[in-house]
């Protein structure tokens, strides 16, 4: 038996909502046919308390119960009181008398005690008193007669009766059809209603069962429905695109993982083979031991330094960039440029000022370019792309390094737009940055290459720029440019060379506590 509220109770929205309709609508017609019945049956009262109250027994009537005749029992003059009214004598005694006077023939009466004391009415306060045979109603009403008498006057209420069973069939019957017609129209009216919603169930199912790549529609902008359904496509949106970026956060991580033991793997090997043959071999030549030797120690080196640039690597990803200080770019593109000389004498490397057509002149009179910036960051940077132009370049090729500002505007550098590459967010328009270019006129990139060029261990495979590298440095570089607020970014074309740009948000050397800008490493 406990099972049954459970087994009725509405499984659907739809159920719910058409029982909920019905039991209102139905509820409120019954309320109302009740309302109007107890004000029917209140007004009829009224209509027979007035046709009492104005009712006057004749003089006549008096006259025959001080003669006795009412005492014997004597019912005269019938014809004299109109309708269905009843009268009703007590003598001075307070005794009821035997005969009664009626307008109907007869028939049965109100039930009235044999004595006045036990009426119980108030003179000329009508009351209602059950009939003698059946189950009527009358309603009665006292008044005082002559020589002490008492006159009770009576009207059936029949007819009140009558009307307020019909009226209360009727109330019932309405409401009968009431909850049937709500039943059947409001369930088509629910239904048709709640049909945007039965879309966007059955598209949430099939999101759910794993096609994703759906959106819930949202032709009903301005319902609730609507804005469900937008609120729904947009969080639909930002799962996908966090799924996205998971899926490729992971596979970066595995190539990451897959290159960094690459790389490793190499020099370790080297160690290994070289350090056993020290060991296997203890009677070899003094020439080849110190060959082994120095084979064991560049490896070394070379194994410290994957390790010091992966380490920097996530110290970049992790925390800002905290020596901040004011830094000229000319002087430490000139100290760069002097640096990797030294080490690439074969190379021209040149410095001149960078150039704008749609500078601003006020803007051009800013020929000494001085940045708030990490100095050891910036400086590595600039060797980073020094360094990268001179290996990875065919030999004859010229560098070139020119600095100045520039107003970062729309499609301009900076910016996203084709032909561009840069693993940094970009400036926003109207920005005044201090630029660097790294250009030389060497052969260039192909787009392949350009677009993964700031990833991790990445290494074009064309054959001038096969030369030995971890391929960190431009990751490095972007990372710290990002560390420092600023960006970095690639303009190349395959025969056209190279320009490596590094752009940094102008702010006055008197800025001595910038705000720090958060750094994720490509």
């Amino acid at each position: 038996m406990r099972q049954w509220p459970r087994r009725l109770k509405p499984r659907s929205l739809r159920a719910r909502l058409v029982l909920g309709a019905t039991l209102l609508a139905t509820s409120a017609v019954l309320l109302c046919q009740a309302a109007g019945l107890a004000l029917l049956h209140a007004w009829l009262t009224d209509q027979v308390d007035g046709r009492l109250t104005r009712f006057q027994p004749m003089a006549r009537l008096y006259q025959d119960v001080a003669e006795g005749r009412m005492a014997a029992g004597v019912t005269t003059r019938n014809d004299t009181l109109p309708s269905d009214y009843r009268v009703y004598f007590y003598d001075s005694d307070g005794h009821r008398l035997a005969g009664s006077l009626s307008g109907d023939g007869g028939g049965a009466g109100p039930r009235l005690p044999r004595s006045e004391s036990a009426l119980g009415l108030k003179n000329g306060r009508p009351a209602t008193l059950a009939a003698t045979d059946g189950g009527g109603t009358w309603r009665v009403i006292t008044r005082s007669g002559a020589d002490g008498t008492r006159v009770v006057v009576a009207l059936p209420l029949k007819e009140v009766d009558e009307a307020t069973s019909r009226m209360l069939w009727f109330s019932l019957t309405v409401g009968v059809a009431v909850a049937v017609g709500v039943v059947l129209f409001g369930n088509l009216v629910v239904r048709l209603g709640l049909r945007p919603l039965t879309r966007v169930e059955r598209t949430a199912r099939r999101i759910a069962d794993g096609e994703s790549q759906l959106s819930v529609p949202d032709g009903y902008a301005v319902t609730e429905v609507g804005h469900l359904s937008r609120a729904l496509n947009t969080m639909l949106d930002r799962l996908r695109t966090a799924l996205h970026r998971t899926e490729a956060s992971e596979q970066q991580l595995r190539h990451f993982l897959a290159d960094a033991g690459h790389e490793l793997r190499t020099p370790l090997t080297s160690l290994q083979g070289f350090a056993e043959l020290l060991v296997q071999e203890p009677e070899m030549s003094p020439q080849r031991r110190q060959e082994a030797q120095q084979l064991i120690v560049w490896n070394a080196e070379r194994m410290s330094r994957l390790v010091d640039s992966l380490s920097q690597l996530a110290k970049l990803g992790d925390v800002p960039a905290m020596r901040w200080q004011a830094v000229d770019l000319l002087s430490l593109a000139a100290d760069s440029i002097a640096a990797v000389a030294l080490q690439h004498p074969d190379r021209g490397i040149g410095l001149g000022a960078l150039s704008d057509p749609q500078d601003d002149p006020h803007e051009a009179e800013l020929d000494v370019v001085d940045v708030i910036g990490d100095p050891h960051q910036l400086a590595q940077i600039l060797s980073n792309l020094l360094t990268n132009a001179c290996v990875h370049t065919p030999p004859g090729t010229h560098v070139q390094v020119r600095f100045g500002t520039l107003r970062i505007r729309p499609h301009g550098r900076g910016t996203d737009v084709p032909d561009r590459t840069s693993a940094n967010p970009p400036l926003a328009p109207g920005t005044l940055a201090c630029a660097v270019e790294v250009a030389d006129d060497g052969t260039g990139l192909a787009p392949p290459d350009a677009r993964r060029v700031f990833e991790r261990f990445y290494r074009a495979d064309s054959s001038e720029r096969a030369a030995a590298g971890s391929g960190l440095g431009l990751a490095i570089a972007s990372s710290a440019a990002e560390a420092n607020g600023g960006r970095l970014e690639l303009d190349t074309r395959p025969g056209e060379g190279c320009i490596f740009r590094l752009l940094l948000p102008f702010r006055p050397a008197a800025a001595s506590t910038p705000v720090p800008v958060s750094s994720t490493c490509g």
